[in-house]
């Protein structure tokens, strides 16, 4: 009998429904035909008050010996763990797929089927400002050339796999330099895809074309703040937070991917933390990213499968109207992993 192959996988744990998301992942892991060895390291805050230097460190000590990262939602207190990871390891896009999923209720008719491409460092979200006076604050916008031709890149080299066009998007008409260079670089970088076509569009009017007509978009690439609103936007039309799952990505030199991280978009949710009763989605589909950006792809696509499979048969949580525990969805998932001949 051939020996399963191994998977190492760093795991960043972290506050409130983190354990819960941990065990649901580690649940699916042993169900899969390979064998994936997670090397866990505490982010909790608990433990960041104690030793914030010496968690970060484990941290980019382990993702640099796997090249790989699961991470759990952590509470922001003095700092982001998010924003000291993403700077540390030199993360420079964050891919957020949204897409509509059978048996998940919706205030909204259309189909989405979103690759929401986000620079993930600079804009609004470089400084955090100062104050001039009582009346007055300021902030600076960050526009850079490298992470965001590497976003641009992503988002064209994603399309062509696709079969599809990009849709670039920001306020270029009013941030004229920093949105403007930001544009440029996408036009770049679209004269070396000709088989991909391109078109630029105001954010805000995006936004509203979006709503109205979800199906004329695929790969939308922005700026680090537009991509943030946008992400849960779009999250928001197909039913719930709980359903985005999003990869970050620094590369080397010659573009190709160096680090990877995956993590679900929704929050610790202190709540219901303990209580059995989250929903893993995110969590699990955050995994698929992360099997399939391994080489795993058919295992990657059948979890991806799986989950969407249970929601539809409405073996849901009950944050989206089905009465399962966290277990029992993972079970659920579980019992669908089947390998395709």
């Amino acid at each position: 009998m051939p020996e399963r192959e191994t998977l190492h996988v760093a795991e960043f744990l972290g506050d409130g429904i983190s354990t819960e998301l941990s065990a649901s992942v580690h649940q699916v892991a042993q169900a899969l035909p390979i064998t994936v060895q997670f090397h866990p390291v505490d982010l909790s805050l608990e433990t960041r008050r104690r030793q914030a230097a010496v968690c970060y460190d484990e941290a980019m000590a382990a993702i640099r010996a796997h090249r790989i990262a699961l991470k759990y939602p952590t509470v922001t207190e003095k700092e982001s763990p998010n924003k000291v990871l993403r700077e540390r390891c030199r993360f420079s896009v964050i891919h957020r797929p949204v897409a509509s999923l059978p048996g998940v209720p919706t205030r909204h008719d259309g189909k989405v089927d979103l690759h929401i491409i986000r620079i993930a460092v600079g804009g609004t979200y470089e400084d955090a400002g100062r104050r001039i006076g009582d009346d007055v604050a300021v902030s600076i916008r960050v526009i850079e050339r490298r992470p965001s031709r590497e976003a641009a890149l992503y988002a064209f080299r994603l399309a062509r796999r696709l079969s599809c066009g990009v849709v670039s998007s920001s306020k270029h008409t009013i941030q004229r330099a920093t949105d403007g260079l930001f544009e440029e670089i996408v036009l770049e970088v679209a004269r070396e895809f000709g088989d991909v076509p391109h078109q630029c569009e105001l954010f805000d009017a995006l936004l509203y074309k979006l709503v109205r007509n979800p199906e004329a978009y695929r790969v939308i690439v922005t700026p680090n703040e537009y991509g943030d609103f946008l992400s849960d936007m779009a999250c928001g039309m197909v039913g719930s937070i709980g359903l985005g799952a999003s990869a970050n990505y620094a590369f080397d030199e010659h573009g190709n991917v160096d680090l990877a991280m995956f993590d679900p978009a929704g929050g610790t949710a202190p709540d219901i933390a303990g209580q059995g009763v989250c929903n893993p989605s995110a969590a699990l589909l955050a995994f698929g990213m992360l099997l399939t950006h391994s080489g795993f792809r058919g295992l990657g696509t059948m979890l991806d499968e799986a989950i969407r499979a249970t929601i539809a048969a409405g073996e849901s949580t009950r944050d989206l109207g089905g009465p399962h525990s966290t277990a029992a969805f993972t079970a659920a998932v579980c019992r669908r992993l089947t390998p395709r001949a």
